[in-house]
């Protein structure tokens, strides 16, 4: 009798301390995700310069193939999307604490900035492409070619493409510009020779100033994957977009998406 009361006993604490274990390892809450829900507003960090990925119009609407994709996220989501338009470089920072839920910003999947912060993606494969008014450099085969101290290259600062001037090209004279807006005036006004982006940057800014004697090549001279940048520490926003993405390519959203933004040249003239 005495035996089957300590086996009760042992059964009975066994009990207690799974009890317990259960409310201990609770799901810890997605921080990110959580408080985009609560507050009803998904906040999309982007430079707003960088068409047709973003940009800003006339009138001050900021759109863009991104625009389109951050706005099908939070309807998804079941919020509304605000847009807050920075400085390139001032972007990750940005994420990093917590003033903007994720970026959209022609970014590239990189292996430094993936130590910093997650990525899903990519969305878009790009490359880089020189914007000159210079026959010479907008043929070369090879970044390498223009390689000279002779020559003043523009890039976006905190971009790859100032990682890739500054690697690549160390003799040329280097002029980093705070937005592609900025970029595209010192190839105008001839006080660089050329800029170098991402190659849809390049051939829309041929398109967006004909009379100007701009130039540039389709085939890009780097491979640069687009990804969107999220918060490292919450895994269920990571999965959502995840799950978000590959849904849209599967159905073709992603490819309307692109039609769309690079298929059709007249939002041109909604700019400034």
């Amino acid at each position: 009798m005495r035996r089957a009361s300590v086996v009760i006993v042992l059964i009975t604490a066994v009990a207690v301390l799974f009890g317990c274990s259960q409310k201990v390892v609770k799901p810890t809450p997605t921080p990110v995700l959580d408080g985009i829900v609560r507050k009803g507003e998904l906040v999309v960090g982007t430079a707003a310069s960088m068409p047709p990925l973003n940009m800003t119009t006339k009138t001050g609407e900021i759109i863009g193939l991104e625009v389109d994709l951050a706005r099908m996220m939070a309807s998804a989501m079941g919020v509304k999307l605000r847009i807050e338009p920075m400085e390139f470089s001032k972007l990750l920072p940005a994420l990093e604490n917590g003033k903007v839920d994720m970026v959209l910003s022609g970014m590239t999947i990189t292996p430094a900035r993936n130590l910093k912060v997650a990525f899903v993606g990519p969305y878009f494969i790009s490359g880089k492409a020189f914007l000159t008014k210079i026959e010479t450099i907008a043929k070369a085969k090879e970044a390498t070619e223009v390689n000279s101290p002779n020559v003043r290259l523009t890039a976006l600062r905190g971009s790859t493409s100032q990682y890739f001037v500054e690697q690549v090209l160390p003799k040329v004279q280097f002029v980093p510009a705070k937005d592609y807006d900025e970029a595209v005036k010192l190839v105008l006004q001839d006080k660089v020779n050329a800029m170098i982006a991402d190659y849809p940057i390049c051939v829309i800014s041929v398109y967006r100033y004909p009379n100007e004697g701009l130039l540039s090549v389709i085939t890009p001279l780097t491979y640069e994957p687009l990804g969107i940048a999220v918060p490292s520490y919450d895994p269920h926003l990571v999965n959502w977009v995840e799950n978000f993405l590959d849904s849209l390519e599967e159905t073709g959203g992603m490819d309307e998406l692109t039609d769309r933004w690079f298929g059709d040249s007249s939002w041109l003239y909604q700019l400034p």
